[in-house]
C-alpha cells in the first residue's frame, strides 16, 4: 500500500496461501493504531474494522484456586492499552487487501511460495509457487499442478514466524551470524461467542501464573470484541523444561480456573488454532537486508514480548522499506538504517531483555523485567 502511495507506477505483487486473504489468521488482537494511521490517515472514514476501543484492563495472577488482581500502577507502561483498540487482524488484513487492489496490487490468493529462485551472482530474484505439505508417510506432497516461477527486482518476505522462505534465506544467507539464538513461544488461540451476560466491550484481561510452573514463561490473554465475540489465547514459552508439558492441554486448563471458567457458560466455540511466536526481541533480530530483498516484520522477530504486539512494528516496517523501494536507488540498501532510527528499534530496545530476565523464573523475572522498564 504505502509503495503504491509513493510510486504508482510500480508493479507489483502478493503472494497468499491462503484461499482468500486473511483466512490464514486466527487472532484477536489489540493494535496499536498509530502505525495504521501513519499508513492510511483516514482509516477511521474508509470504514477499517477498528472498532472497538479498548475500554477497561485486567492484569491478574493466578493460583490453582483464586487470584490476585495486579493493580496498573505497578505495571510498565508497556503492559497497558490506553488508546489500543480490541480487533480482529483476519478482518483487518482483508480490508487492507480490498485497500491494496484498489491502488493496483496485484494479490494471488490460493498460492503457495515453494521456492526462492538465486541468478548466477547469488541474488534473489523471484520465488517460484507449487503445493507444500507432507504426505501420509510424512514425504513431500508431488507437486501434481506445476509451480511456476514470479521474478522480482525486489522480494520483501513478511511470512511471520519462522516463515518458510524466510527460514531459507536466513540460512542460505547466514543472516544470524553473530546474534543470538531465536527463542519461542506456541500461542494456542480460540474464538468464542460468549452469553451476552459476560460481555464487556473492550476488556483487556492478561493472566501469568498458574498453570504454568514458575519456571515456565506464559501466560493468557482474554479480548472481550464486539457481537459477544471474545479472543481467547494462551502462550506457552518453548523452552519449558518439563518434558510432559503439553501447550494446548494447559490452555484448556487455565479455562478451567474458578476466575476464568464462568465466561465460557453457554458459549459456543466458532473456531481455534495455534501460532508460533518470536520471542528472542532485539538481540535474536537478523540481518534485514539480502541481495535482493529484505525481511518484514515478525519474519524477522520484530514483536515487542513486553507489550505482547507486532502488528503496528509489522506495519511500519513495511512502510520503511517502502519509502527505500519508492527510489530507484540506493534501494533496500538503506532499510536497516531507517530502521535502527525508527520506533520500532527504540521499543525492541527498551524491552531487549524483558524475556530473558525469565529465564531466572517467575519472581525473579517479574521483579527484574518491572525495574528495567519502568
Amino acid at each position: 500500500i504505502k509503495l503504491k502511495q509513493l510510486s504508482p507506477e510500480k508493479n507489483i505483487c502478493i503472494i497468499e496461501k491462503g484461499a482468500t486473504v486473511g483466512s490464514h489468521i486466527l487472532s484477536g488482537a489489540v493494535l496499536e493504531s498509530t502505525a495504521l494511521t501513519e499508513l492510511i490517515p483516514d482509516w477511521k472514514t474508509q470504514g477499517a474494522p477498528v472498532h472497538t476501543p479498548v475500554s477497561a484492563e485486567k492484569f491478574l495472577f493466578l493460583r490453582k484456586k483464586n487470584h490476585i488482581n495486579i493493580p496498573h500502577w505497578i505495571l510498565p507502561k508497556e503492559l497497558t492499552n490506553k488508546g489500543n483498540h480490541i480487533i480482529s487482524l483476519s478482518q483487518l488484513c482483508v480490508w487492507l487487501g480490498e485497500h491494496a487492489e484498489r491502488l493496483g496490487v496485484d494479490i494471488f490468493p490460493a498460492t503457495a511460495a515453494k521456492k526462492i529462485l538465486f541468478d548466477n551472482n547469488n541474488c534473489v530474484i523471484g520465488i517460484q509457487t507449487g503445493e507444500l505439505g507432507l504426505s501420509k508417510n510424512n514425504e513431500p506432497k508431488s507437486n501434481h499442478t506445476p509451480g511456476f516461477n514470479i521474478y522480482a527486482k525486489h522480494t520483501l518476505l513478511a511470512e511471520g514466524c519462522r516463515g518458510f522462505l524466510t527460514e531459507q534465506v536466513i540460512k542460505h544467507y547466514q543472516l544470524r551470524q553473530n546474534k543470538s539464538v531465536q527463542s519461542y513461544g506456541l500461542g494456542v488461540k480460540e474464538l468464542w461467542e460468549v452469553d451476552p451476560s459476560q460481555h464487556k466491550p473492550g476488556l483487556v484481561q492478561h493472566t501469568a501464573g498458574w498453570p504454568l510452573d514458575s519456571n515456565t514463561y506464559g501466560g493468557s490473554f482474554i479480548y472481550h470484541m464486539d457481537n459477544n465475540k471474545v479472543a481467547v489465547g494462551f502462550v506457552t514459552a518453548l523452552d519449558y523444561r518439563n518434558p510432559y508439558l503439553n501447550p494446548f492441554n494447559e490452555m484448556q486448563r487455565f479455562k478451567l480456573h474458578p476466575t476464568i471458567s464462568p465466561l465460557f457458560k453457554d458459549a459456543r466455540r466458532l473456531c481455534f488454532g495455534a501460532r508460533a511466536l518470536n520471542e528472542g526481541g532485539l538481540q535474536a533480530l537478523p540481518k534485514l537486508v539480502f541481495p535482493g530483498g529484505a525481511l518484514l516484520g515478525c519474519a524477522a522477530g520484530m514483536l515487542n514480548v513486553a507489550k505482547i504486539k507486532g502488528i503496528h512494528n509489522a506495519i511500519r516496517s513495511g512502510i520503511l522499506a517502502a519509502q527505500c523501494l519508492a527510489h530507484s536507488e540506493p534501494g533496500l540498501t538503506q532499510y536497516e538504517s531507517l530502521l535502527r532510527a525508527s520506533s520500532i528499534y527504540r521499543e525492541l530496545k527498551q524491552s531487549r531483555n524483558f524475556r530473558q530476565y525469565f529465564r531466572l523464573g517467575l519472581t525473579s523475572g517479574t521483579l527484574l523485567a518491572g525495574i528495567d522498564l519502568k
